[in-house]
């Protein structure tokens, strides 16, 4: 008998690339073009070092009570980790522990299928509509708990309020989660649920809407007791998961409420420009509600197109797998110059 026999075998989540070249333009991981707050700056210069001896809040009292301050819910309704990644996979852990497959749609974010697998979680994948719209019938019935990306990635689609209550409601004995990195870009949160239905995690990150990707930085909202269980587990994995920069610095971006919304808006506007003229070449997507556009051209093969790009110095993202959107470019929306730039690149591409 080997060793490797009792090894935990799983195929890992493929992130998106973080070349080292410079003065390339990158619009394959969906972070936000522009910096973090100023507030986060003023925050940094004050960072005393010599209190890096010492171990970190375990609580992360300030950035929990800087969230729930924000969105106006009390801080026992807040959990936060290490980027929305963290905060997803303690949840699947702590919550999706039945023998009946939980259940998320086969075109989503990647990472779902790998947490599953890695924690032996037993699941199914639902089918997107033609249109990647989620049919919300799809996912009543018996199962071990729902996943929902809403807006949805790589698709960019979201889902009316509506009829994510209507997930919810009908999966009172599982815990649904609604996975939101991309709402601040024009979806409805389903944040005021928390208080009707105990069984909804919503899970935020810092990542996209806050300029914060490098500092890893997520949360999540649910009823008091919902949260306590995510407690207690962390508590057991790791007591001591946020360092002190992302704690400091995440409460001071979360005080900056006016530079969060100007920069989410400056986003929006760039989005809507480039869907006009990317319409205008031909491409074809989805009504994107997030910080990305996914988009395929008829007439022109996805993978020629994201070569063509790469060799001008612009990186965007690809999947090869499933086969149904091969052909799909997802664009991070950049800065009005940088997709004026993509624009300009892919004229030439297309020979228009």
């Amino acid at each position: 008998m080997s060793w490797e026999e009792n090894v935990r075998k799983v195929v890992p989540y493929t992130p998106g690339e973080q070349p080292k070249i410079k003065n390339i333009i990158k619009l394959n991981t969906n972070e936000n073009p522009y910096p973090p707050s100023p507030l986060v700056y003023r925050a940094y210069e004050e960072i005393c070092l010599e209190d890096y001896r010492k171990y970190p809040d375990p609580t992360c009292s300030g950035l929990v009570e800087a969230i729930a301050s924000f969105y106006g819910v009390d801080k026992d309704n807040v959990f936060v980790g290490v980027g929305s990644d963290d905060v997803l996979a303690m949840a699947f852990l702590t919550f999706f522990n039945s023998d009946k497959p939980i259940l998320f749609p086969d075109i989503t974010y990647s990472f779902y299928d790998v947490w599953a697998d890695l924690y032996r979680i037993p699941y199914r994948q639902i089918p997107l509509k033609d249109d990647f719209t989620i049919e919300p019938g799809d996912y009543f019935g018996e199962n071990g708990g729902v996943v929902i990306a809403n807006p949805n990635a790589p698709t960019g689609v979201k889902l009316p309020l509506d009829a994510i209550e209507e997930i919810i409601k009908n999966n009172s004995d599982v815990v649904v989660i609604v996975d939101e990195a991309y709402v601040d870009f024009g979806a409805e949160t389903a944040l005021p649920l928390i208080d009707k239905y105990d069984n909804l995690l919503v899970v935020r990150t810092y990542s996209k809407s806050r300029s914060l990707a490098g500092l890893r930085i997520g949360y999540a909202f649910g009823s008091k007791k919902l949260i306590k269980y995510l407690s207690d587990d962390k508590f057991s994995f790791n007591s001591y998961t946020m360092n002190m920069p992302s704690l400091t610095l995440g409460a001071a971006s979360m005080r900056d409420k006016e530079y969060f919304e100007e920069t989410t808006a400056k986003v929006v506007a760039t989005r809507e420009k480039t869907k006009k003229e990317l319409k205008a070449l031909g491409f074809e997507f989805g009504d994107s509600a997030t910080n990305f556009i996914f988009a395929r051209h008829p007439q022109k093969p996805g993978k020629e197109i994201f070569d063509y790009l790469r060799s001008h110095d612009i990186i965007v993202r690809r999947f090869d797998k499933p086969e149904r959107i091969s052909e799909y470019l997802r664009i991070s929306v950049g800065t009005d110059e940088e997709m004026d730039k993509l624009i300009s690149v892919l004229k030439e591409c297309l020979g228009n």
